[in-house]
C-alpha cells in the first residue's frame, strides 16, 4: 500500500519547484499565491521537512526540496504520458447523435466538408429519435429537437421548427386545393401527426373531432417529404429542410402560412466538455454551415 502525501499539494509543489516562484506557479495552476503557499506549507508539515527557503520577495528550494523536485516532475511527466494516448484517441473520433430527419435532410449532406477540413479526425454519425444519455452513451455532441431545458447540458439553439403543407406539382394539379379546408379532402401523409390539426386550426379550418383519418403513416419528416415528392399526398413539412426541393419545384407550398409549436433544433453537449477542442471545432463548423443556409434577417 502506498503512503502518499496529498496529491493536490504535490501538484502545487511540482509547479512551484519548477518555477521557484509561488506567483508563477499560481498563474499556471489558476490559483492565488496564498493558496500555493498554503498547499506547500501543508506538504512540508506532512513530510516534516522544509522544501523552500522563504526570503524577502523570493523563494528558493532547500536541499530536500531540490532532491524531491526532479523525481516528482518526472512522475508528473509519466502521468501526463499515460493519459496522452487516451486524449489523442478521444480527439481522433467525433461521435454525433441526431434525429433521422435532421441527418437525412441536412447534416449527412454536409458532414463531408467537416471531415475534409479536419482529416485527422474520424466522424461517426448516429441517427436515432431517442434522446442521448451522455452519462452512458458514447456520444460527444447531439442535435436534438425540443424546447430546451435539459439539465447539465450546454444548449445552443440552431433553427426554429416551423411547418406548412407541401406536395408535388403533379399532386397539386390533380387535386383541388384552393383553400386550407380543401386539405381535409385530399390524401394526407402521416395524418396522425398533430402538426396537421395545429396548422389547420391556425388557418381557420374547423377540424372534425375524433381519431385521425386513415392514410400513409411514416416515422420521420425525411420519409414524408420524399413520399410527397412521389405524389403520394400532402405532407406537413419544415421549409428549411426542403428549400432546394421547393426551389427546383419538386415540392410546392399551396399556402404561405407557417405554424410552429415552439420547438427547435439544438446543439447539446455536457457542460464539463464545453472546451474540448473537437467539440469547439464542430460547433464552429456547424454554425457557419447553418448561417449559409438560413435566410438573412430583414
Amino acid at each position: 500500500m502506498r503512503t502518499l502525501p496529498p496529491l493536490a499539494a504535490v501538484r502545487v509543489f511540482e509547479a512551484a519547484a519548477r518555477h521557484e516562484n509561488f506567483t508563477a506557479a499560481a498563474a499556471e495552476l489558476g490559483m492565488t499565491q496564498a493558496a500555493v503557499s498554503y498547499q506547500v506549507k501543508l506538504l512540508e508539515e506532512r513530510l516534516g521537512v522544509p522544501l523552500f527557503h522563504r526570503e524577502k520577495r523570493r523563494v528558493t528550494l532547500t536541499e530536500a526540496g531540490r532532491r524531491a523536485a526532479a523525481p516528482v516532475s518526472r512522475a508528473f511527466d509519466a502521468i501526463d504520458g499515460a493519459f496522452a494516448g487516451l486524449r489523442a484517441e478521444d480527439e481522433g473520433l467525433l461521435t454525433i447523435s441526431t434525429s433521422n430527419t435532421f441527418a437525412n435532410t441536412w447534416l449527412a449532406w454536409r458532414l463531408g466538408s467537416f471531415q475534409v477540413a479536419h482529416p485527422e479526425m474520424a466522424v461517426r454519425l448516429q441517427t436515432t429519435d431517442i434522446l442521448t444519455d451522455f452519462a452512458i452513451d458514447d456520444v460527444d455532441v447531439a442535435i436534438r429537437a425540443g424546447r430546451g431545458g435539459w439539465p447539465d447540458l450546454v444548449q445552443e439553439k440552431l433553427i426554429a421548427i416551423d411547418f406548412t403543407p407541401m406536395c408535388s406539382p403533379n399532386f397539386l394539379a390533380r387535386h383541388t386545393i384552393a383553400t386550407p379546408a380543401d386539405l381535409l379532402d385530399v390524401p394526407q401523409i402521416s395524418p396522425h401527426d398533430p402538426w396537421w390539426a395545429h396548422w389547420l386550426r391556425e388557418a381557420g379550418v374547423d377540424v372534425p373531432p375524433g381519431p385521425p383519418r386513415a392514410g400513409v403513416r411514416l416515422d420521420s419528416q425525411a420519409h414524408e417529404g420524399h413520399a410527397a415528392m412521389a405524389g403520394q399526398g400532402a405532407a406537413m413539412l419544415t421549409p428549411f429542410f426542403w428549400r432546394n426541393d421547393l426551389a427546383e419545384r419538386r415540392l410546392v407550398r399551396p399556402f404561405e402560412q407557417l405554424s410552429t409549436r415552439g420547438y427547435a433544433y439544438w446543439l447539446v453537449y455536457p457542460e464539463h466538455r464545453r472546451n474540448v477542442p473537437k467539440i469547439k471545432r464542430f460547433r464552429a463548423w456547424l454554425t457557419a454551415e447553418l448561417a449559409r443556409d438560413l435566410p438573412s434577417p430583414v
